[in-house]
This record gives C-alpha cells, structure tokens and sequence, in this order.
C-alpha cells in the first residue's frame, strides 16, 4: 500500500523501516550482516521508506554507513530519509556554527551523502528545532540544497504547532522550499501531538510521520500483564515503560482485538493508518521476520468507523 507524503509528490510505503537500531550495541542489526538481512527483506515485503539520522548508531553516523553499504545498487528502489541537527548527538568538531545555521547544514548534507552512498536525499528533516538561528536562515540553506539536488524535500522533527506555522509562513514571504512533513511522537499511549501538532499539520497539508508508534512495543500484542519478553528493547533499556503501562487498558484493548479477529499489532497499524494525516508508520526492526510481520500487519486491517471511535473512546486525546 503506497501513499502520498503530504503535499509532495514522494510515494511512500504505509509501513516504514525506523532505522535507528541500524549500529545498536547489543541488537541483531548492530553489524553490517544484520543490518542487511533487515533491509534487503523491507524492500522484499514492499517497505520501500526508510528513515534514519546521522546521530543513529554507537557511533556518529553509523546508521548510515550501513545503510549505504546495505542499499548499494538498490538505491533507487527505495525513498530515503534522514536528519541533521540533534542537540544530543556527538557532532565531529569538524561541523561549524549552530545546528539551524547554513554552515552547520551544508556540513551536515556532505556527510550524510558520503556515508549513504548516493546523490541526493529524498526527505531531508531537521531533527530538532534550533533556538539560536532564525527559521528563515535555516530554510534558505535547506532551499540551497533542494535547488542543487542534494535534497529533494523537506521535513522537520519535533517541531511544536507554533514552530510549524512559523516555519510554513516564513517559507511563504521568503519564496522558498517549505517543509512537506513532520514527525512527531505519537501512539495510542502517547496522543499529546494530536492536542495541536496533528491538527497543525492537517491545516498545513504536511504528512505526519508517527515515531515510536508502537510505543516502544506495548501495542505489538507481544506484551502482556504478567510477561514482559526479556530479549525486547524496553527491557534491556526501558523496563520502567512496561512496568508502569496502564494494563487495565491495555487488557480492554487486547479483547477488543480479540473480538474483531485481529491482532494488536494490525489494530494500532489500522488506527494510526487512518488518523489524518499520518502518511507513513515508521516501526523499527532488528530481524527479517520483524519487518516482515510489520509490512503484512500495515494492510491486513482498516477500521470501520465505528471500530475507529471504539479504539479512541479506549485511548482519548488528553486534555
């Protein structure tokens, strides 16, 4: 199932591949013979978004040096993203100025070129908004880009509504390329973003692009009250998220599922596919098997709206 990227004309997968345990100390994707089964068997089952970022990996950039060498001569069978300029990541010292500012940003896109193998990136998004220098400088350096065609659109992450609107009307008044999407957290766990993001993002016609939409595995059906899967992420890193989940209503969710004959995990993919204006559900996966499961879960169930209203009647937006 293919869809369109907000306003763009990027095609993208319903089901995306997450990236970020690509380089993972510990996971079964952390090494190049990982990382490729894992690639080679999304583009199998049809994933054909891939999203990643420069800070992913136990070291900087090490997410997309596998990647690069993973999607050597099947580059084009793919659309490609990646972001520059968290705060958090361990940035060579190499990258001048503020992480918003020109320099920091012609920097960054060399990098990410090299390491990814390839020309241009499909969706270049900004992994967090930067205080320190004006939007208009950041997409006036982000437009350079589109118009040498080392990037072809934009997006941003983590963005409020306000910085949204900010941005989208300063791209108007300056005549250049505006962002085409955001990505935001947002699950059945996590609805803060549809207090104003969601709707800012309707308003804007920007694709939404959910991280951690299966809040981190509790909505995968592999959890339950009493078992928690000792091998999973949240519990090597995380363990509080499963011990301090809601299982009263994760349980009602659980015999909802039950009662339409379908899983957890095509539940949550069913909802979030039609929550307007999400384009694609990025979920990560460390095995072949995992990506395979994700891609078939994104087409198995579309709610009927009376199904839709029951699973947000379960999880409300908060208020």
């Amino acid at each position: 199932m293919m869809r369109t990227l907000g306003t763009s004309d990027l095609i993208v997968s319903a089901v995306g591949l997450g990236c970020n345990n690509f380089g993972r100390p510990g996971s079964l994707t952390e090494d190049q013979h990982g990382t490729d089964a894992v690639v080679h068997a999304a583009i199998a089952a049809g994933v054909t978004f891939f999203d990643t970022a420069d800070l992913y990996g136990y070291a900087f950039g090490r997410s997309e040096t596998l990647m690069g060498h993973a999607l050597a001569g099947r580059r084009d069978e793919i659309v490609l993203a990646t972001k520059f300029g968290h705060p958090d990541s361990d940035t060579p010292a190499s990258y001048p100025g503020h992480r918003g500012s020109r320099e920091f940003i012609r920097a960054s896109i060399e990098g990410s070129l090299t390491r990814l193998q390839t020309d241009y990136i499909d969706l270049y998004q900004m992994h967090v908004p930067d205080p320190a220098v004006p939007i208009s400088e950041t997409l006036g350096a982000l437009h350079e880009l589109v118009g040498e065609g080392k990037v072809r659109h934009l997006g941003h992450s983590n963005f409020s509504a306000e910085q949204m609107e900010e941005a989208a009307r300063v791209a108007e008044q300056l005549n250049v390329t505006p962002f085409v999407s955001a990505q935001n957290e947002l699950s059945l766990l996590r609805r803060e973003a549809d207090v104003a993001v969601t709707p800012a993002a309707v308003r804007l016609g920007l694709g939404l692009l959910p991280f951690f939409p299966l809040a981190n595995g509790l909505l995968t059906g592999k959890f339950t009250r009493d078992h928690f899967p000792a091998n999973s992420r949240i519990m090597r890193q995380r363990p509080h998220i499963a011990e301090q989940a809601d299982w009263d209503v994760l349980d009602a969710y659980r015999a909802l599922c039950d009662s339409w004959g379908v899983t957890m995990l095509e539940a949550t993919f069913g909802w979030m596919l039609a929550h307007k204006p999400v384009a694609s559900v990025i979920s990560g996966a460390t095995t072949p098997e995992q990506v395979r499961q994700n891609a078939v879960a994104g087409i198995r169930f579309t709610p009927t709206s009376e199904q839709y209203a029951q699973i947000e009647a379960l999880f409300p937006i908060p208020r």
